[in-house]
Order: structure tokens, then sequence, then C-alpha cells
């Protein structure tokens, strides 16, 4: 195999699996999935933007994806308004300004999924955002 084969196959390509493997226990620490799919967060929801709320959830879905729980890998603009409480126009306006930020990408007419290569740096994000805690509250 060749040099450039090998640094390109080593350091570029993005192992999927390896990369929820890695981020596990963060994300666990600020979400839980239902059986269905559904994601709910046990995230302190007034330390975080909107934004972030949308970024946790989406990242949520993945792993539920992941586990069988659900078919799909993203969500939809009703969902993340029913899920997260957020009216319309705010869920719009965030999903617009993540999108134009490229920290997501539209997969479908009104839905998202977080790219896997961002999980990482958004979690570290949201961890510091919340605070030394586990990100649960109560």
């Amino acid at each position: 195999m060749s040099e450039l084969k090998e640094r390109i196959l080593k350091e570029m390509v993005v192992d999927y699996k390896s990369a929820l493997e890695k981020n596990f226990n963060t994300v666990k620490r600020f979400l839980a999935i239902t059986k269905d799919g559904t994601v709910h967060l046990h995230v302190d929801k007034k330390k975080l933007s909107g934004k972030q709320l949308i970024l946790i959830y989406l990242i949520g879905k993945i792993y539920a994806k992941e586990a069988g729980c659900s078919d799909v890998d993203h969500a939809t603009n009703k969902e993340l308004m029913d899920e997260l409480g957020l009216p319309e126009g705010s869920v719009w306006g965030y999903l617009s300004q993540l999108n134009n930020e490229n920290r997501i990408r539209q997969v479908g007419k009104g839905a998202y999924r977080i790219p896997v290569n961002l999980i990482e740096k958004t979690l570290s994000e949201i961890s510091s955002k919340v605070g030394e805690n586990d990100g649960r509250t109560g």
C-alpha cells in the first residue's frame, strides 16, 4: 500500500462506529433514548441555547438509530418543536443558522442531522456550557 493511501486511511477516513463509541460516556450524561427512539435530554435546558439543544438532540438521534431504536438518524422541525418545547419560528431560525454554519445537514424536507465528525466538538461545547457536573439536572 502506498504511503499516501496509508495516511489517508489513518488520518482522513471517519470511522462512524469509533466516533460513537469514543463519545458514548459523554453522550449518556446528557440524554437517554427510549426503545421507540425518542430522545430525552437530561441537561439543564436553561443553561443551553436553542441551537445547542437541537444539536444534542440530533446527536441522540444518531445513537437511537445505531441502537436500532429508530429507523432514522435525523429529526424533523415538528419533532424538534414537540420534543424540545421550542416555538416553530425559533426552531426554524436555529436550524437555518446551524445549516449556514455547517453544523447540521438537511437530509430531506424539514429534516436535519448532525455530521458524525462534529459530535465530539459539539459535546465539548455543551460540557463546558453546563459546567463541571455530569449534565443531569435535579
